[in-house]
């Protein structure tokens, strides 16, 4: 994630996680997090599992060896027969114009992408000039989930998720599976979040090799 300031000043981020997905639509996410030095805490590791099949989600912390486990909640009931639901119009005459970028390799597999422009006119938002935001999707014809998502915001800067190091053999059925010496402790009713979350736009779909 990369911004320019006003005065010339930039913020350059990057963040990175490992991702694993099994043939039966488990998920497992993880990411090293490192406390600021003044805090006094050493490095940790962070994971997400997702289990479906157990219908149960977990949130691991390294540092104190606790598993948080969740009830999944119940998939939504279906009541447009298989039709998405309409998009809002856009408002404030925003224009948005979508391209088909047809088919290449991204990352070492065969994907599909789309590039979608939204532009926002000049004053609709106070502005003094029209602002284009551009996003820029590849989507893994195999795997179904993004493999490189690049947008463009002249409000918030410049973002590039990647998924790279890809292998499409199936994980070791332990990663999905609370290690031993963790203790398991019960958490809310569920909702949204865990590995979906921490994985961002790499939502995975249900079997299909990692």
């Amino acid at each position: 994630m990369q911004r320019v300031l006003s005065n010339g000043n930039q913020i350059s981020r990057t963040q990175q996680s490992k991702v694993y997905r099994d043939s039966q639509g488990r998920t497992r996410v993880e990411r090293s997090i490192t406390p600021p030095a003044s805090s006094g805490k050493q490095p940790y590791t962070q994971v997400a599992i997702v289990d479906p099949v157990a219908g149960f989600r977990y949130m691991l912390n390294s540092s104190n060896m606790t598993a948080i486990q969740t009830p999944l909640p119940a998939p939504p009931s279906s009541t447009t027969g298989g039709t998405p639901p309409a998009q809002p119009a856009p408002r404030n005459g925003i224009q948005i114009a979508t391209v088909s970028l047809g088919t290449e390799t991204i990352n070492s597999v065969t994907a599909t992408g789309t590039q979608v422009t939204e532009t926002i006119p000049a004053g609709a938002i106070g502005n003094t000039q029209a602002i284009a935001i551009v996003r820029t999707t590849w989507i893994s014809t195999a795997l179904k989930v993004p493999v490189e998502i690049k947008s463009s915001d002249p409000r918030s800067g410049a973002t590039d998720l990647e998924l790279t190091s890809i292998q499409q053999s199936e994980p070791d059925a332990s990663l999905f599976t609370v290690p031993s010496g963790y203790t398991i402790k019960t958490g809310g009713s569920g909702g949204r979040g865990g590995a979906g979350a921490m994985a961002g736009p790499w939502r995975m779909g249900n079997r299909a090799p990692r």
